[in-house]
C-alpha cells in the first residue's frame, strides 16, 4: 500500500472544516472516509446554518477533491488486478500475511517470555502498517461493493 489510509480529520475537507466547522468534525473525525460517508458528510456541510456560503462552497470543494482521489486509487487497484503480473495481482495480501506473522510473532515471544529487544519505534511502525493495511485492503473492498450495489440499483 503506497498510500496510508486517511482519518476524516486528516482530508483536505477534514483539514479545512477544523477552522470552518468544527462540530461537523468533532462528529466525524475518527471515521474512516469512504465515497459514501463523504456523500453523507456533503449533505451536512450543505445544510449546516452555521456555516459561511463561502466555507460551504469550498469545503464542498475540498470533498470533492477527496472522494476523486479515493476513486483513482481504487481505479489502480483495479488496474494492478486487472494486470498479468502475478506480483502485482498479489502483493497486497502477500503484505497482509507477512505483517500479521510478524505481529504474532512479537506477540508469542513476549508471551513466552522470549529475551528480544525490539526498539518501541520498530513496534509502533509495525502497528501503523498493519492497521493501514487492514484498513486498506477490508475497507477498500467494502468500499467497491457499495459501488458495484450504488451502480446496480
Amino acid at each position: 500500500m503506497n498510500k496510508k489510509k486517511k482519518r476524516f480529520k486528516d482530508t483536505r475537507v477534514g483539514k479545512f472544516l477544523s477552522k470552518a466547522a468544527p462540530n461537523i468534525l468533532n462528529a466525524a473525525s475518527d471515521i474512516m472516509p469512504d465515497a459514501g460517508v463523504l456523500k453523507l458528510l456533503g449533505g451536512l456541510i450543505s445544510k449546516d446554518k452555521d456555516i459561511a456560503p463561502k466555507d460551504k462552497e469550498e469545503a464542498l470543494k475540498l470533498l470533492e477533491l477527496d472522494i476523486a482521489e479515493m476513486e483513482q486509487v481504487s481505479k489502480r487497484w483495479s488496474a494492478d488486478m486487472a494486470s498479468d503480473s502475478w506480483l502485482s495481482k498479489n502483493v497486497r495480501p502477500m503484505m497482509l500475511i507477512f505483517l500479521t506473522t510478524s505481529t504474532w510473532s512479537l506477540i508469542l515471544m513476549d508471551s513466552l517470555n522470549i529475551e528480544f529487544g525490539v526498539a518501541t519505534e520498530w513496534i509502533d511502525l509495525l502497528k501503523s502498517l498493519l492497521i493501514t493495511t487492514y484498513l486498506a485492503y477490508f475497507g477498500s473492498r467494502g468500499i467497491e461493493k457499495y459501488n458495484f450495489l450504488s451502480k446496480n440499483k
